[in-house]
């Protein structure tokens, strides 16, 4: 029997290898799945809107225009994911990766969230609109596993 194609959304931190152990997971367990991401490389993400668009004087100013080209391509593949996984990590504060959980799950998609217990009351309003709450990237391998088909 054919199995669909899933489409999954990694969004969130940018400075661990918690996306490779998803994807690899994935493909080890045979999984038909296209992962889609933000861009991932920190200073490119930053530095993305007065690159293409011309500098600017103000740091707010190189931050929304940043924040808006880099919209483009989060807002467009999360719209297309069947199911968005938002890994919250210990450097920096990600308010991004909250918006991102925010957006999907005001679109109705499948949400997974990813994190350790330490932030688990921080992030108590967003696992609550979360379909599923893991601490490990494997443990989301078995989530998808079991989404797609059915077995544990």
């Amino acid at each position: 029997m054919s199995q669909t194609s899933w489409t999954v959304y990694l969004s969130g931190e940018v400075h661990t290898d918690w996306r490779e152990r998803i994807t690899e997971g994935a493909e080890k367990a045979g999984l038909p799945i296209t992962f889609l991401a933000p861009v991932t490389d920190h200073d490119a993400s930053d530095d993305c809107g007065v690159s293409i668009l011309g500098d600017e004087e103000k740091p707010f100013w190189k931050d929304r225009k940043g924040a808006g080209v880099n919209a483009i391509r989060t807002r467009t593949l999360i719209e297309k994911a069947d199911i968005v996984v938002v890994r919250f990590g210990e450097k920096y504060r990600q308010w991004n990766a909250a918006f991102d959980a925010g957006y999907a799950a005001a679109l109705g998609k499948a949400l997974i969230t990813l994190h350790d217990p330490g932030h688990t009351h921080a992030l108590k309003e967003v696992d609550a609109a979360a379909m599923a709450v893991a601490e490990e990237p494997e443990q989301v391998v078995r989530i998808l596993n079991y989404a797609i088909n059915g077995t544990l």
